[in-house]
């Protein structure tokens, strides 16, 4: 059995866009952990996909959309999506929120 390590300052932080971007951390074909890092008012737009995603916000403060309700969470809260579940968030306070998806992004791969 391997495991697959990654030193934080190893990875390299992908611009998303002028207010985010993302850190691919361990994974396998089964599950994936990634960092997405907000500036205030920086966006996650709703979407969908198949993978189930659970997030962690280690630090920061963000208004999610979910069933079309804001959600507001803070440093150590976490939430849970189903598969093909419709979310997305705004964050409020700069911060980094830590998504793990199953199974792994294959998109954020390319």
């Amino acid at each position: 059995m391997s495991v697959s390590m990654i030193h934080n300052e190893d990875a390299p932080l992908h611009k998303l866009d002028e207010l985010s971007g993302r850190k691919i951390l361990a994974y396998n074909k089964d599950i994936m952990m990634v960092e997405v890092h907000f500036k205030t008012n920086g966006r996650g737009a709703v979407h969908t996909h198949p993978h189930v995603q659970c997030t962690y916000v280690r630090s920061g403060l963000f208004e999610f959309t979910v069933d079309n309700k804001p959600v507001i969470v803070g440093p150590g809260d976490s939430l849970v999506f189903e598969s093909n579940q419709p979310h997305g968030t705004l964050c409020l306070e700069e911060g980094i929120l830590v998504d793990v998806f199953t199974p792994m992004r294959e998109d954020f791969l390319k």
